[in-house]
């Protein structure tokens, strides 16, 4: 028979290893399907509805403060002047720009003739809105006390266009500076295309788990199974079988997150086998979010996540409290 200590160690086992499983629900850049993208509104609206990760993206100034962007630099779909007028492409990289220049552009709603405003006809304008900070975003959780919704944070670094950003070493000492600073490394993950950057997390932040994104098609393509590409630090498919779940093991990864379009139930039981968890993007159709979830994705990062919460629910998933807060 059991002692109480080892039936106690063993109850403290299983729900750790039932919350490490849990499925992650995630708001990308805030949820962009319902409000500005990667701004304090969206934020504060996924708070308030309740999802397990704000999934988000980062740039550097000039003048090294962390800015909250998906694009490097000022995006001509979003940014207008003081005089009302959306600038002219391509935008200004952060690198390039001081915050208080960042500062002075409104992001609040999107360029009514753009192909960016089709995609997202229901998305509510919220006219007046700035470029948050990260610390701004920190600061904005710990106002609403929600003191369990993580942070997914991909660093917009390109190895094509190096001059539009801080090289991979600056970065990711100014993006892990301020996360020490600020205590959240226990909430956060650093996600990114550019395995660089990857690499150096591990190496500087060892607790902070590392997210491989990866895309397999199209112009886009960041990731090839039979060499290795710019975006993927030197570490080839090729030299491990032509498996990227395999590929990202060996580079020290602890979740893939590919193109949900690329993903099969076989890659992600591969992917699983290796102890890896699978987090697909970006999924905004209810029917691709319920097939995912049928394969055993472990999370799904999404635009609707208030559609995401829905189906979710219906599949069985429990979900996560909001927590109410204004931006």
């Amino acid at each position: 028979m059991p002692s109480r200590i080892s039936t106690i160690l063993t109850v403290i086992l299983v729900s750790m290893a039932g919350e490490a499983m849990a499925f992650d629900l995630e708001a990308h850049r805030g949820g962009r399907a319902l409000l500005p993208e990667n701004t304090l509104p969206a934020f504060a609206n996924a708070l308030s509805m309740g999802v397990d990760t704000l999934e988000l993206d980062v740039g550097v100034t000039a003048d090294g403060e962390v800015v909250v962007s998906h694009e490097r630099g000022l995006n001509p779909d979003l940014a207008r002047r003081s005089d009302g007028a959306y600038i002219t492409p391509p935008g200004t990289p952060f690198v390039k720009l001081r915050l208080d220049e960042v500062r002075s552009y409104d992001v609040g709603q999107i360029r009514p003739d753009s192909s960016y405003a089709k995609q997202f006809p229901d998305q509510r304008a919220v006219p007046g809105t700035r470029i948050p900070t990260l610390s701004e975003l920190f600061a904005l959780v710990r106002k609403s006390g929600n003191t369990r919704v993580r942070f997914n944070i991909e660093t917009k670094i390109d190895p094509n266009h190096p001059d539009e950003s801080l090289d991979p070493q600056a970065f990711v000492t100014k993006v892990l500076g301020l996360i020490d600073a600020e205590k959240f490394s226990d909430r956060v993950m650093i996600q990114s295309f550019d395995w660089r950057t990857l690499l150096l997390v591990q190496q500087q932040a060892p607790n902070i788990p590392t997210v491989y994104l990866t895309l397999q098609r199209g112009s886009g393509q960041t990731v090839a199974l039979d060499k290795a590409t710019n975006w993927t630090a030197s570490f080839s498919p090729a030299d491990h079988g032509g498996s990227l779940p395999r590929t990202i093991k060996a580079a020290g990864g602890a979740v893939w997150s590919p193109y949900f379009g690329d993903v099969t139930g076989a890659l992600i039981s591969e992917a699983h086998a290796l102890g890896l968890r699978v987090v697909v993007w970006t999924v905004n159709k209810r029917e691709d979010m319920a097939r995912m979830i049928e394969l055993g994705v472990d999370g799904i990062i999404s635009d609707r996540p208030d559609l995401l919460r829905d189906v979710a629910g219906e599949k069985g998933i429990a979900l996560p409290a909001g927590t109410q807060v204004a931006p």
